[in-house]
C-alpha cells in the first residue's frame, strides 16, 4: 500500500493494515463532505483550510464553482492530526508548521511518528527515543500518537464507505439538477 505525497512521491503505509478490517484504496479520492466526516471537522472547516492552504486535496483541487475537491487517505490524516492540534490549544501558526515538517519529513512509517508539543511549538518525533529525549528536558506536554489517528481515520473511511450516503453535497446537486430539468 503506498499514498502519494504532495509532490507525487509516493509513501510506503506498509503493513498497517492487517488487523482485519479491508483495505482502502489509498489512490482513490475522498469528496469534502466525507474527508470531513472522517476528520471530525466541519465542511466549513474543511473549505477554509483548503483555500489557506493549510490542508489542500492532493488529489484534485478546486478548479471552480461547483468543482469538488478530491482528498487522499494522507491528506485526510493531516486534517485530523490538525483538528487534534487545535482541540489542545495549538496556535494555527504552530500547526502550519506541524503540517509543513510532515510534508517536508517524508515520513514513511507514519505508524511510528508521535507529535508532541509543550503547548508553544509542535516536534515531529520518529522515534522513542526523541520523544524520551524531549519528555527529559521537561519539554513534552502531550503527544499526538499518529499510527493511532492512522487507525481511527481508516476506521472511519471503511464505515462511511459501508453506510448509506447521507451527502449534504449531493442533495444540493440533486437539487440543482432537477431545477434545471
Amino acid at each position: 500500500m503506498s499514498d502519494l505525497g504532495r509532490g507525487g512521491e509516493r509513501y510506503d503505509l506498509g503493513l498497517l493494515f492487517t488487523d482485519g478490517l479491508p483495505d482502502l484504496d489509498v489512490d482513490a479520492g475522498y469528496r469534502g463532505a466525507v474527508a470531513a466526516r472522517a476528520a471530525g471537522i466541519s465542511y466549513r472547516q474543511l473549505d477554509y483550510w483548503a483555500r489557506t492552504e493549510l490542508v489542500e486535496p492532493t488529489i484534485r483541487g478546486a478548479a471552480g464553482s461547483g468543482s469538488q475537491r478530491l482528498y487522499s487517505f494522507r491528506d485526510i490524516l493531516v486534517l485530523k492530526l490538525v483538528k487534534r492540534l487545535l482541540d489542545t490549544g495549538i496556535s494555527l501558526q504552530q500547526i502550519r508548521t506541524a503540517v509543513n515538517q510532515l510534508r517536508e519529513a517524508g515520513v514513511n512509517d507514519l505508524a511510528q511518528t508521535t507529535l508532541m508539543s509543550d503547548g508553544a511549538s509542535v516536534y515531529l518525533c520518529t522515534s522513542d527515543d526523541e520523544v524520551i529525549d524531549l519528555v527529559s528536558r521537561g519539554q513534552g506536554v502531550f503527544g499526538i500518537a499518529v499510527g493511532k489517528v492512522l487507525r481511527e481515520v481508516e476506521t472511519s473511511l471503511v464505515e462511511l464507505d459501508s453506510s448509506p450516503s447521507a451527502d449534504p453535497m449531493d442533495e444540493l446537486a440533486a437539487r440543482r439538477a432537477s431545477k434545471a430539468s
